[in-house]
Parts: structure tokens; C-alpha cells; sequence
């Protein structure tokens, strides 16, 4: 059998990328079961003080509801995203960077299923938003802290040079300085 020059996942490291994207899923669509169940739209209710406020949106773009008319085309992108980290998962033998991608997969498909099974319609639904932090100037949901931390864990990996197999990347010799020049220009001592 010839070597494809991909080395496959352990099994174990694939098991917690599922874990951590189901689990993050379970967790996003509660939450906005509950708040949709309990709030209605436009409602501001404090959570913890005025630090964290739940304010119900329904919302059909992306990031600070950019695109509302193009929710069609987040969900296409949001599958892609999804078919890519499933057929890359299988390069990734590191648990840290299952992290990453299991919570990067989860918070996709938490706003996903939004998107496909909400109103006004199927692939054109609006993504419930409820959690409003007075410094920052838009309001998210439980997905987008997923996908938020998959890219600080992301980050902080990149950062550190650790590679999809968990190690660190060998830094590479630096160049030598060639020997300073004689000052003579003719090479005469």
C-alpha cells in the first residue's frame, strides 16, 4: 500500500474532537431553546448586572448582522466549512488542536442549524443572538464563543509552532553573518 503522506489521526484524538463539537452543539441550541423559550424578541434582561445582558435577535447575516441579504450564501459557506474540518480531521493527531477544530466545527454547525431549520426558511434562517457585553459592539450566542476560542487556541498554537502532531516545530538554524569585509578594498591587509 502506498504511503499517501498523510499521517492518519488517533483514533483517541479524533474522539475528542467529536466530543468537543457535539458537546459544544448540545450546549449552543439549549441555550437558545431556553431563550427563545423564556424571552421575547428584543427583550433585555441582566444576567449579571449590566456586565452580561441577554437581549433576544433573530438574526439573518453575519457579524454585526452584516449580509442580512445574503443568508443563503453563509450557509453554504458554513457546510463547506463543515465538509472541510471533517476531511481534515484526519491529519490532526494532536489533542489540543482537536480542541481547536472541535470547537470550531461545533460553533459552524450550532449557527448552521440555525440557518437551515429557523425562519423564515430552510438555508435562509435567522441565527438567534442573545448575549450582549456592553464593550463589545454586537450581540452573539453560544456558537460564536466557540468559534472564539477555537481562534485564540488556534492563535496561541500557531504562535507556539506546535504542529497538527503535537509537537513543536524545530526552529531553523539561523544564516551565518558572512565575515565582515577587510576595510582595504584591494584585500591588502
Amino acid at each position: 500500500m502506498a504511503d499517501s503522506g498523510v499521517a492518519k489521526a488517533q483514533p483517541r484524538v479524533l474522539i475528542v474532537l467529536v466530543v468537543v463539537a457535539v458537546a459544544s452543539i448540545a450546549i449552543d441550541q439549549i441555550a437558545k431553546l431556553l431563550v427563545v423559550t423564556n424571552l421575547q424578541a428584543g427583550e433585555v434582561v441582566p444576567v449579571v448586572g449590566d456586565l452580561i445582558r441577554f437581549h433576544l435577535v433573530f438574526n439573518p447575516g453575519a457579524a454585526f448582522s452584516i449580509g442580512n441579504a445574503y443568508t443563503w450564501i453563509f450557509s453554504i459557506l458554513a457546510t463547506a466549512v463543515t465538509v472541510f474540518i471533517i476531511w481534515f480531521s484526519r491529519r490532526i493527531r494532536s489533542f489540543a488542536w482537536a480542541w481547536v477544530f472541535g470547537l470550531l466545527l461545533g460553533g459552524t454547525i450550532g449557527n448552521l442549524i440555525d440557518r437551515l431549520f429557523k425562519e423564515p426558511g430552510f438555508g435562509v434562517g435567522h441565527v438567534v443572538d442573545f448575549i450582549t457585553i456592553p464593550v463589545l459592539p454586537a450581540i452573539f450566542n453560544l456558537a460564536d464563543v466557540s468559534i472564539t476560542a477555537a481562534m485564540v487556541l488556534f492563535l496561541v498554537l500557531t504562535i507556539r509552532g506546535i504542529g497538527l502532531d503535537g509537537k513543536t516545530s524545530q526552529s531553523k538554524p539561523e544564516l551565518e553573518e558572512p565575515a565582515e569585509a577587510d576595510s582595504d578594498p584591494a584585500g591588502r591587509g
